[in-house]
């Protein structure tokens, strides 16, 4: 957002554990095959939802972070989640932070997913994070555009397990 001096002022969102209530939220955000293009395509059922947010939780109390339900701070609407999380998978930089986020689609192109991933790394190197990843899949511009802004360096290409090409971009905090 610009005002009137020419000051770009970055857009303000809240971010907080998620609760049961948030998967119901998440669910309905990301019900958009535009949102899921680069997330296996198509919606996830709610029942996705209801595991990830209490994994989150869990991520919270062990860890002191997770993907936090992003909300627009004028409103209380929830927007979408940012955060990280240990990167669990088998493959990839296994035992890593990851930091991610996903927006509704009605809220890209704002500024926030960039906003609160910059609250998610004053996070993570509070609660003594050294360093973090971001995994992106080789095809989104948009999200690998918001790992340049936090200055994020591409460290490696991969292919995932389904074929798929990404990019682990990675950032010393």
């Amino acid at each position: 957002m610009t005002v009137d001096t020419g000051v770009v002022v970055p857009p303000t969102v809240e971010l907080r554990v998620p609760t049961h209530e948030d998967a119901f939220a998440w669910h309905r955000v990301f019900d958009d095959p535009e949102v899921m293009e680069f997330h296996g395509g198509a919606s996830a059922e709610l029942s996705v939802y209801e595991e990830l947010t209490a994994r989150q939780r869990r991520h919270d109390a062990q860890h002191g972070f997770c993907l936090w339900t992003m909300t627009h701070a004028a409103t209380g609407e929830v927007i979408g989640f940012t955060g990280a999380q240990p990167w669990e998978q088998a493959w990839g930089p296994t035992g890593e932070i990851e930091i991610g986020w996903r927006l509704g689609r009605a809220h890209w192109g704002h500024g926030y997913a960039t906003a609160a991933a910059r609250t998610t790394l004053e996070r993570v190197r509070a609660a003594g994070v050294g360093s973090v990843v971001a995994m992106v899949d080789a095809r989104n511009a948009r999200s690998i555009a918001v790992t340049r802004r936090l200055g994020m360096e591409l460290a490696e290409t991969f292919t995932t397990p389904t074929g798929r090409r990404g990019h682990c971009f990675r950032l010393e905090l």
